[in-house]
């Protein structure tokens, strides 16, 4: 039987800024019983135009009853982000260390960008967006692969004070139209197309569907910025010269709307004076999914989350000047931001930026990338993990990874059976692994490990990070002291937090504080074992969280009963050896409609087409009829357990018509059929 804890390797913790328990504890206890004065400190290590007012560091609200919601960090100071990531950092003598390595899609495609060429672009492009009228306040969205021009321009817009709101390049033009609408941006970025292992997507006519959409909707982008990319590669994928390649199919562009990056680019200024900005104004937002099904858009603002990816980077993955960082994750989603962009560069770190898949062209690409840029920091998701695993060691047998000192996951709780795969075949039995536990809405990571001074339980986030002061709370709003298990909550703001939903704070309100007065919300539910070590269980409301990608089961089910053949429809997760979760649909066809494999293969196109691939459910089963009770509530606590084959379901005196369970048990798919 394996151990069930792991001392961090003396050789880590040696050298670690973080070497001990006792010295975590010593600087939690500062966070949280002097929060000014420890952020305080943070915050010198950054170029502030206007300092912050001591008097008013740091000031909330988390009871509706006594007041609208508010957090504000440094209210008052001023400062600008661009400049704090490129300008100053190159004012201290990195202007030509690399900031980025990029690798494509195809091994071949590889390139890297320093500090000083990456402030050259990010002023170039900031003047080509001020060129088409975006000023301070003005929202830009971005639809992009994973190549260098999409950090320029989140940079660009945080040069002039713009918000940058991205929508991660595999969503439909649907959901681009929604999210284009919702923050009414004046500009949208893309690129033409992009491979994803040997698939090509050709990103600009999404954005033509969904920039039609939008204005059908009543709101029209005033500009379209479009990368060349796969001609700069000169389609380099299956070694075809671009002529004879399925990429060479004309762009389209509409005049006065459409125009290309590179001759935007050409003859724009390199210098950019930043716009100097308050610490609580906008940085960004990003939209998530909502439990009604309409997604919401999460608002972050500059200042604190500034100081927040800054150190969360700096401590999580000890990162150490000359240290070479990798996140796999997509820019699209929180990951990115935070552990991509904003806090790497905070820091004035060395990235790896990876455009391509896992597996292609061999299911040892991670592995290959890491041998060859000798990476000393790996941060990827636990589907990753478990879809690698599938490959045994051989792949991995193939590479040194003996330069990896730190292994992060991220976007839902690895199971042991991952964590062991992870620490031995790919740490080598030496390296910490930092089990993340945070949220878009949390800017930054909440419950981790610290590599040098944790003990590492497989499954378990372990402790709060500096300034998060986490609680277990049972359903009366109770707190749970010592072991046990209860809705995760948190009792006041850390800097990275974020502020409001964008147009919405009502929402905001109702959403995240309105279950526990007093209380941050986080959906999550969690238990605290013997030890004291935090073990996040999942979703407590009607969410799923499909490879790491949070979305509603309403938003699915929104999308379903669209369909006219469906009379209702139910989303319930189910467990995946390899998503984590995956979708299982009841569908109730219309009176006098077949459920049949073409109404089922329909019902899966949509969700992709309307959603994304990502969304594509697994399962899709008849149902005569829905469990509910007297009132019309559907009993999804039922569904669960029949998606999983369960009979153990519990009370269901509420329910109006049981018999519906046993059909239900009785209609599931043949290939689902035992748990």
């Amino acid at each position: 039987m394996s151990k069930t804890i792991y001392e961090p390797h003396p050789s880590i913790s040696k050298k670690a800024y973080v070497r001990s328990m006792n010295q975590y504890k010593e600087f939690y206890k500062k966070s949280i019983d002097n929060p000014d004065e420890f952020w305080g400190e943070i915050s010198k290590q950054f170029y502030w135009e206007t300092p912050a007012d001591p008097n008013k560091f740091f000031s909330y609200n988390f009871d509706t009853k006594k007041g609208p919601i508010n957090i504000k960090w440094m209210e008052g100071a001023s400062t600008n982000i661009s400049y704090n990531l490129l300008d100053k950092n190159i004012k201290n003598g990195m202007g030509d260390k690399i900031a980025f390595y990029w690798e494509g899609n195809d091994p071949e495609d590889y390139s890297r960008l320093t500090y000083k060429k990456l402030l050259e672009e990010v002023c170039k492009f900031a003047n080509v967006l001020k060129s088409k009228g975006v000023q301070k306040g003005d929202r830009v969205a971005i639809y992009m692969p994973m190549i260098l021009e999409i950090v320029v321009a989140m940079l660009a817009c945080t040069r002039i004070g713009a918000v940058h709101s991205i929508v991660f390049a595999g969503f439909s033009s649907d959901s681009l139209a929604e999210r284009m609408v919702d923050c009414k941006c004046k500009v949208l970025l893309t690129a033409d197309s992009v491979f994803r292992g040997d698939k090509l997507l050709r990103l600009k006519e999404i954005c033509d569907e969904a920039m039609q959409r939008s204005k059908k909707l009543g709101h029209e982008v005033a500009a379209c910025i479009v990368v060349r990319h796969l001609r700069r590669l000169n389609c380099s994928i299956n070694s075809n010269n671009f002529e004879n390649s399925p990429a060479s199919k004309p762009i389209p562009m509409t005049d006065d709307r459409d125009f290309w990056w590179d001759d935007e680019m050409e003859d724009a200024s390199s210098s950019c004076y930043p716009v100097w900005v308050g610490a609580e104004d906008p940085l960004f937002m990003l939209y998530t999914s909502g439990s009604t099904g309409k997604p919401k858009g999460v608002l972050h603002t500059t200042g604190g989350y500034l100081l927040y990816a800054a150190t969360t980077f700096k401590y999580v993955f000890d990162y150490h000047p000359g240290d070479i960082y990798w996140c796999t994750a997509d820019v699209g989603w929180i990951t990115g931001h935070s552990y991509v962009v904003y806090g790497p560069l905070a820091n004035g770190a060395t990235s790896v930026i990876f455009e391509g898949t896992p597996f292609y062209p061999k299911n040892d690409r991670f592995w290959s990338i890491v041998a060859k840029y000798k990476v000393n920091q790996f941060y990827t998701a636990p589907t990753a993990i478990r879809s690698l695993m599938k490959f045994g060691d051989e792949p991995v047998k193939k590479h040194d990874l003996t330069t990896l000192r730190v292994l992060g996951t991220v976007g839902e709780p690895i199971n042991p059976e991952a964590w062991l795969w992870y620490y031995k075949q790919i740490g080598g039995d030496r390296c910490s692994i930092v089990d993340t536990f945070w949220q878009t809405e949390t800017g930054g990571h909440v419950l981790t490990p610290l590599p040098g001074a944790t003990p590492m339980k497989p499954g378990s986030a372990t402790f709060p990070f500096f300034g998060v002061l986490p609680e277990l709370l049972d359903e009366n709003g109770k707190v749970i002291e010592g072991e046990g298990e209860g809705y995760l909550v948190f009792r006041r703001p850390w800097p990275g937090m974020m502020r409001t939903l964008f147009g919405n704070h009502e929402r905001f309100e109702q959403t995240y504080f309105s279950k526990f007065d007093g209380f941050y919300c986080t959906g999550d539910g969690a238990r605290r074992d013997e030890d004291g070590y935090l073990w996040v269980t999942g979703r407590v409301d009607d969410m799923l969280n499909v490879s790491g990608h949070l979305m509603s089961t309403s938003e699915v089910e929104s999308v379903l009963s669209e369909h006219s053949s469906v009379s209702e429809a139910a989303v319930v997760p189910r467990p995946h050896p390899v998503k984590g979760e995956c979708l299982y649909c009841f569908i109730t066809p219309n009176q006098g409609m077949t459920f049949n494999d073409k109404l089922v293969a329909e019902l899966k196109l949509r969700v992709r087409e309307r959603i994304g691939p990502f969304a594509t459910p697994d399962i899709v089963q008849h149902a005569p009829g829905l469990p509910k009770t007297r009132s019309g509530k559907i009993m999804r606590r039922v569904l669960r357990k029949i998606a999983v084959n369960d009979r153990n379901i519990g009370d269901t005196s509420t329910l109006a018509d049981e018999s519906i369970i046993e059909l239900l048990f009785k209609n599931r798919p043949e290939s689902v059929a035992t748990a």
